[in-house]
């Protein structure tokens, strides 16, 4: 497939998106599902703190020789590198899928961070949510419909997805 055809078929998915959650009712299920996110600003700085603290500890037995500055680079790249993956993990952390059900559509948006977002719109009379296990997976949660298979809540822990499906079941079954 030639990546004009890719776009055109993601622009069809938005197009087909926003065309049904442009409506007067309300939906049965309006759900974001999002990652926790553990570590806040605030524990951001104290880890960075103490690992500050804790790598310049032994610097202090090689004070005023040519040894600190040999040590010196390693330490703060070991610094650096520490902020750099944190704040990726933080930024990875971003992403989110929003859950749409009414009577006659259902309508899922997953934002990728890193990526374009993504849009899936099926009739829930016809979608299908299965869990399986896979070898490195638990729990596997996806859903069937319009000619599509997509995957849901993969940031999520395995109870998380299999929550997540009974409520989606739940709103299905009560339309």
């Amino acid at each position: 497939m030639t990546s004009n055809s890719n776009i055109s078929k993601a622009d069809a998915e938005a197009s087909a998106f926003f065309n049904v959650i442009k409506r007067d009712d309300p939906p049965a299920l309006d759900h974001y599902v999002k990652p926790i996110k553990s570590l806040s600003n605030k524990g951001f700085v104290n880890v960075i703190t103490i690992a500050a603290i804790a790598l310049t500890i032994p610097l202090m037995a090689v004070l005023g020789t040519i040894a600190l500055w040999m040590l010196l680079p390693h330490l703060l790249l070991a610094i650096g590198l520490l902020w750099y993956f944190i704040r990726r993990n933080d930024k990875d952390r971003d992403v989110y899928e929003h859950i749409l059900i009414w009577k006659d559509a259902i309508a899922v948006h997953r934002h990728n961070p890193r990526g374009p977002d993504q849009y899936w719109t099926g009739n829930p009379y016809w979608v299908k949510l299965k869990t399986r296990d896979t070898r490195t997976v638990e729990s596997y949660l996806t859903m069937t419909g319009a000619e599509r298979e997509i995957e849901l809540g993969a940031f999520l822990s395995p109870a998380e997805r299999v929550e997540l499906k009974h409520m989606i079941e739940g709103a299905i079954k009560g339309l």
